[in-house]
Order: structure tokens, then sequence, then C-alpha cells
């Protein structure tokens, strides 16, 4: 079989490549291309487009940049027919994949969906597009499968492809190895800045972060880097600041650090699920900000407390984040019963997520549906 995926971020990357190795367990002999990344390459698909030249966020941004979205849009609709997949699999990014999910549709290509864009926050209009366009839904949060059944769409839920990859890195993380002599950092503790993967996050939520720096001699900061992102980009932020950066190990940096600062987004839910605590923030343009808040209507915006339904991490957004931040990291760092009422909150999430192995049922799903006919 042939299967051509779409995924326009570094955690879409990340499970779409996990979801590739599965179905090639079910599948030896089936063939891949995508519009992806790196990880979904190393996993044997050839690559047409990287993440790294789609990866936008906010109206107004892409707004800006619509010529080279038109362009990229063309370009995979072609590349689509001309692979001619028995499936095509959407991971996440509505914003790109509904459109194709529908030229898809309309040119007799079956067209499942992994990991559910978050219509239910914002644009659950959309939901119609899903119900025309495409065979299956295979969601990732639990309370997606009601969200879609009350939309008339049949949602499939096998647990939440972040625990997969946390119980993978558990399994063979040596705590013996010395994370630190290898990333030249000294012995004070950690605070981990994750401050997202596209550069319109970095340039709005790094600086926020950078600006606590100074109140914490006694730590260290260090800013896990963006796979896509040039060492040359965080230069110019952290440059003077005696902070640290590390690539290609986040999870490391995090079972290191005392503390996280974590942008809003699946980096959220994988710091939880490492038992670290942390503040979630994000902030996007005021004309992005203004906007969305007429459509945008959820309680909250991290996925640790969406999962939960409650405030199991503080959520900061907009404006005032670096005194926010500080307010909160104090408490992360030095209020011990407050990081143990996190931590406890952590292992409900655990719980809530279900088994590891999702990456497997969801694959040998898509393989039966495959293999059966319309």
């Amino acid at each position: 079989m042939r299967y051509y995926l779409i995924a326009g971020e570094a955690s879409g990357d990340m499970h779409a490549a996990n979801l590739i190795k599965a179905i090639r367990r079910e599948d030896p002999g089936a063939e891949f291309r995508c519009f992806g990344g790196d990880r979904m390459k190393e996993a044997g698909a050839s690559l047409a487009i990287h993440y790294r030249d789609m990866a936008l966020m906010g109206g107004i941004e892409v707004l800006k940049k619509y010529p080279v979205i038109r362009k990229n849009r063309d370009q995979c609709r072609h590349d689509i027919l001309d692979f001619n997949p028995d499936a095509l699999i959407l991971v996440d990014y509505s914003g790109f994949n509904l459109p194709m999910a529908r030229y898809a549709a309309k040119h007799n290509l079956r067209v499942i969906y992994y990991i559910s864009p978050k219509l239910w926050a914002w644009a659950k209009w959309r939901v119609k597009s899903v119900r025309l366009y495409t065979e299956k839904m295979f969601v990732i949060l639990p309370f997606e499968v009601e969200f879609y059944r009350n939309h008339q769409v049949q949602a499939e839920y096998y647990g939440n492809p972040v625990l997969d990859s946390i119980v993978y890195f558990e399994d063979r993380y040596d705590a013996g190895q010395d994370f630190r002599k290898k990333n030249k950092l000294n012995e004070k503790p950690i605070v981990a800045l994750l401050s997202g993967s596209r550069k319109q996050e970095i340039e709005l939520l790094l600086p926020e972060m950078l600006a606590v720096v100074k109140h914490y001699p006694g730590h260290q900061f260090v800013v896990a880097g963006a796979p896509s992102i040039t060492p040359d980009y965080y230069s110019k932020y952290i440059d003077g600041t005696g902070v640290g950066i590390v690539y290609d190990q986040t999870y490391q940096l995090l079972k290191n650090a005392r503390a996280a600062i974590v942008t809003s987004g699946t980096a959220t839910l994988e710091t939880a699920l490492l038992n670290i605590p942390e503040v979630v923030v994000y902030k996007t343009s005021p004309v992005t900000f203004f906007v969305g808040n007429f459509f945008v209507k959820i309680k909250f915006f991290s996925l640790v407390n969406l999962i939960l339904d409650k405030e199991a991490v503080k959520e900061l957004l907009q404006d005032d984040l670096a005194g926010d931040i500080k307010s909160e990291l104090d408490k992360l760092l030095f209020d011990e019963e407050y990081r143990a009422v996190m931590l406890q909150n952590y292992k409900l999430l655990r719980e809530k997520l279900g088994e590891p192995g999702v990456a497997d049922r969801v694959a040998g799903r898509i393989h039966a549906i495959v293999n059966t006919e319309k």
C-alpha cells in the first residue's frame, strides 16, 4: 500500500514518524511520501517539502505569507495526485490539511485524519469538512470523542501518542549519563525554557522568558532548541544572557530540570508526563489576540488542564508575562507543597491517557480500513 502523510510542525512530524514505523510493521511493503520533517524522512518517507517552510501561527501572520502557503498547497495537490496513494493521512495542521482533505476526497482518494485539529476550541463550523471529506478521524484527547459525536462524526480514541514517546524515552534513559558535562552546564538547578517550534512563537515568548533570568542567580536557564530553528536565530536572544541551549535533547533537559517555562502546545503535555513542574505561557500579535477572543471559547488552553478539566498548571496569556512568570516560577522552585500537588495531578493525567502503544493500535486500524473497500 501507498500512504501520503502531511504534518506541519515538530510534534506532528514526531507522531507521523511513529505512525509510519507502526504501519510498516503491519505492512512491510508499504511506501510513504510526505509533507513533513526530518523524523518522517528518517522513518522511511520520501520528503516532498519540509514543514519549516510551512510553519506559521496566527491569523495575521498567515495572511502575510499567503502566497507561500498557496504555492505549497498547489505543490502538495500535484504531488499527491502524482503519488496516487491508497490513503492520505493528515496530522493536525487544520489550515492546510482540511482544504487538502476536500481536494483529495474530490479526487476519490481515501482520507484519514490522525490527531484532530482543535476545532472544538475555535472553529466548530469546520467540523463539516471533517464529516464530508474524511473517512475516519482518530483523536488523541479523550473528550474529543464526545465532541465529534455531537457533530455526527464517528471518532476513535486509542490513547495519546505523546505517552508512547515518553515511555520509549524512559525505557532507554540512562540517569547516570552526565547531561550537564556533555552540554557544558554547571551544577546549579536547571530551569528549562521551551519557547516553541516556530519563529513567531520564539520571537514573542523567548524574550518574556529571558526577562526573569536575572532574578534567579542560583539557577541556570537552558533553552530547548527547536529542530527547525538554527542556532544563529537563537543567538540574537540569548547571547550575553548566560542562558544555554541544547538541541535534540528536550526530554533529557526536562529530566534534569527543577522546573520549566513552556509555550502552550504538545510540550506542555510532554513536560507533565516527565513529572516536571511547569508554567504554561502563550502570546500572539495584538491583532490576532483581539480577533481570537471572538472565536476561541474554552476554559483552558494548555493540554494538561484541558484533559484534567481543571487548573493543574498555571496558564499565563499575552500581557505582562514576565512579571507573572516570576511569580509562578517562585512557587515552582521553592514551594514544596505546591510542587507536590502539581505532581499528584500529573499522576491523574497519566491515568487518563491510558496505555502506551497508541501508534500500533492506530496503525492496525488504518491498515484494516485501507484494505477494506469503500
